[in-house]
């Protein structure tokens, strides 16, 4: 009964999991080839540059930045994951409204309570990732602020690096997920829908990752 809109799902899942893996073997060996790669160099960099000349100014506006990010992201996966719960409420009408375009899935309330669950832990798991960036953002903070010895003031620009890097990877696997809320969504339309919406994120994403011009 539920055949199709599993296979779909599992193929979604797949494809979206699969680019990120290929994007991530690229950039193992090509860091050039992404803007996070260039990023993560450069993010090293300024940290480098912030100890050398010890401008606390240029960190703390920068670290704002990068918090205000988190924080807005954050509550934004929130505020849709309660919209998402207000759905329940009128389930039913909610479920023949939007499945009306569904050909070939199933229209069951159980598989609509699926789909409900899904898009769910996809915005708890953006909530987590954007949540545990602004934490690590908050210690780089710290390290980039404290005044001690030479050798000390070494060992904590290398954890302000990795934190900060750290910091970088969990907000961007939130964006991830928010991303995949496109396919998601499209799924409660109907299963065929969500492997339209997948391959269309995909090809997006694969622009927005892509260093501009880059060629090697």
């Amino acid at each position: 009964m539920y055949t199709f809109d599993l296979l779909c799902f599992c193929t979604s899942v797949g494809l979206y999991s699969a680019y990120n893996l290929y994007i991530h073997w690229r950039e193992g060996f090509d860091p050039g080839y992404t803007i996070h790669g260039i990023s993560r160099t450069a993010r090293v960099q300024w940290v480098t540059s912030v100890l050398e000349t010890k401008n606390g100014i240029l960190a703390v506006q920068t670290l704002r930045n990068a918090t205000m990010a988190s924080t807005f992201m954050a509550s934004t996966s929130v505020l849709l994951a309660v919209g998402v719960l207000s759905l329940t409420g009128n389930g039913e009408n909610v479920r023949h409204t939007w499945h009306s375009l569904n050909f070939f899935g199933s229209v069951e309330p159980s598989m609509f309570a699926f789909k409900i669950l899904a898009l769910l832990l996809n915005f708890f798991l953006a909530f987590f990732c954007f949540a545990s960036s602004l934490r690590l953002y908050t210690h780089v903070g710290f390290m980039l602020g404290a005044e001690t010895g030479h050798e000390d003031n070494a060992h904590l620009g290398y954890m302000a690096e990795k934190y900060l890097n750290m910091g970088a990877n969990h907000f961007s696997t939130g964006m991830r997920a928010f991303y995949f809320t496109v396919p998601l969504v499209f799924w409660i339309f109907g299963a065929q829908f969500m492997i339209f919406g997948t391959v269309f994120l995909v090809s997006i994403i694969f622009i927005l990752d892509k260093t501009p011009n880059y060629k090697k």
